[in-house]
Order: C-alpha cells, then structure tokens, then sequence
C-alpha cells in the first residue's frame, strides 16, 4: 500500500511538471515598431487569457527578423511582405500564416519643390529604406514611368538609402527631396509640416501591400497546439483594434510611442495602414514577381509562393472564434 502512494505521488508529480511546463513555455516574437505593428505587441499583452506566454522582441527592420528566425532565435516573426520573400529565398525555414496589416507606404516630399508626382522626381534625391517594402514600390512606381535609378548619380532618381528612423530628418534638413516612407512617420512629416504628401503608391500590381505574418517550420509543424493558441490570439488582438479604435490608439501612443506621436498622427498613419488578418498566394507571388523584375533583393532561387502561404491556421482561428 505505501509503495501504491508512493507511485501514484510520482504520477501526479510528473503530470504536474508537464502541464507545468506547458503552461510555462514561450512563444518567440520578433516584431517592428510601426504603428501597423501594434495588434500584434498587443498579444502579449492578453496571452495570459489566451493560456499563452510571450515573449517579444523589437528589431529596427523586417530583415533583422529573418536574420534572427534563421539564427533559431524566433518563433513567429512579423514583416512586410519583401523582407519574407527575401528571406524565404535565403534559406529562412518560415511559413507565411496571416497578414496583419496593409498599405503602409507614402511617397512624401519638400512642400514648395513642386513635385506632385513619379515624373518630377526626376534629377531628384529619393530617400528609401534599403531592402524595405517601400523600396519595391518605389522602384515600381518608377519603372511604370520609364525612369531609372541608382544610389550613385548619374540616373533619372539618385536613390539616398537610410534607415527608416532618419528619413524624416534627412527630409526636413533638405539633405533629400522626397522619401518613401512608412506609417506613421510619413503623417508625422505631413502634420509637421515639412512633408508633402504626393501619393499612395499602390497602382501598382502589388496594390496594398500586405504586412506578412511568419511561423517557422518548426513552430507551425512541431508544435501545431501552442501555433494554434497563437493565432487565436492574434485573431482576437487585431479584432479589438479593428472594433475598437481607442483602445487600438491608446496602447500605440502610450506603450509602443511612450507619447512620441500624437493622435492625428495615429488615426493618419492607420487610416494608411488599417489592421487587417488576411493574405493570399497570389498577392505574394505578384509581390514576389515585381520584386524579381524590379531588381529587389536580387534573389537568385525566388520561391513560389503556393509553396509557402499556409493560411489553415488563420482560418481555424477565425471560424473558432466566430466572424469572418
């Protein structure tokens, strides 16, 4: 009888560990600061309720995810669509499973310059970040007008390439003429007054870019219970900042921004960059498509995108938790 209570305390000391430890395990986030990036930090924020733990990570662009996703380091990874398409083509082990948010792109310049669209930036300085969605479109846009450019001089476009963060000063300093920037820096330059807005680039084939939501391999195939309990979550984060805009304002301005921008600076920027959850093949491979003929990322084996757009998972999570 003693040893029968012995053995079963072991039992129950060992079922406790498990669930334990299943309850305690992380799930590895590498995310952006952008406004458009917010649903997603939100997660954390309510993955207690969700019976999960996360753990995120801010990296300064979508690149340095893939970089860290390759290096083991990542779970779940958010990014535009470019910077997955590249990493994929580099050998990342990921799985496109969502998108998060769409558009997110403003080609903005020095007010008084005259510049009102693609064709007066010619003999211009652009500034861009390298490697970036708005990169694809920039030179997108560019290539639908006939005009060349180069980070050298001596093309139609001088292309200055800078970091996200030092576009709007470089544009306010007249150090470059226009930028193709993100959100919500791009209305933070409109409100501010030294940018001018001359279009939303999206007639292009791409259309609204799609912000790209990636598992890894690992992840969404080893570990589908914990995957599955992530997306749910994410589902529920974007929804309360689709349905409830203060909320979604809110956490932006004082967790993300910690007061940096102001609310017409929010409501801009995600008036240009809504929070959405779908993506489709087609969008990425169109995207993928334009990347390779634009000369963006100078992939030499660019996937296929029915080979990696999984959206199985996102529905699931969807219909579970009802609505479309």
């Amino acid at each position: 009888m003693p040893g029968k209570l012995i053995c079963n305390t072991i039992v129950l000391a060992a079922l406790f560990a498990a669930s334990h430890s299943h309850a305690e395990e992380v799930i590895r986030l590498g995310n952006l600061k952008f406004a458009h990036f917010g649903a997603v930090s939100y997660i954390k924020e309510i993955a207690p309720k969700c019976g999960i733990k996360v753990d995120e990570k801010i990296f300064a662009k979508g690149l340095d995810v893939m970089q860290a996703i390759i290096a083991g380091e990542l779970d779940v990874g958010t990014t535009a669509s470019e910077a997955a398409i590249s990493g994929r083509a580099s050998g990342a082990p990921i799985i496109i499973v969502a998108g998060f948010a769409r558009g997110g792109a403003r080609l903005v310049a020095r007010p008084g310059l005259g510049i009102r669209g693609i064709r007066e930036l010619k003999g211009r300085k652009v500034g861009v970040t390298r490697g970036g969605i708005q990169e694809v479109l920039l030179m997108a846009q560019l290539q639908k007008h006939g005009m060349s450019a180069d980070s050298a001089p001596g093309k139609d476009v001088h292309v200055i390439y800078l970091p996200f963060a030092d576009l709007n000063q470089a544009l306010m300093a007249a150090n470059i003429d226009a930028m193709m920037q993100s959100e919500p820096q791009s209305s933070q330059a409109i409100n501010r007054g030294f940018g001018r807005e001359v279009l939303k680039p999206y007639d292009t084939p791409i259309g609204e870019p799609v912000r790209t939501m990636v598992m890894t391999e690992a992840f969404y195939s080893g570990k589908r219970a914990l995957a599955d309990k992530f997306m749910r979550c994410f589902v529920e984060a974007t929804r309360t900042f689709i349905t409830q805009p203060a909320i979604a304002e809110k956490y932006v301005r004082d967790v993300i921004y910690k007061g940096q921008i102001s609310g017409a600076d929010f409501k801009d920027a995600i008036a240009n960059s809504p929070y959405s959850l779908d993506v489709t093949a087609e969008h990425i491979q169109i995207t993928t498509d334009t990347m390779v003929k634009t000369g963006v990322g100078r992939m030499v084996r660019p996937p296929l995108a029915r080979d990696w757009v999984r959206t199985d998972l996102l529905d699931a999570a969807k219909k579970s938790l009802g609505g479309k």
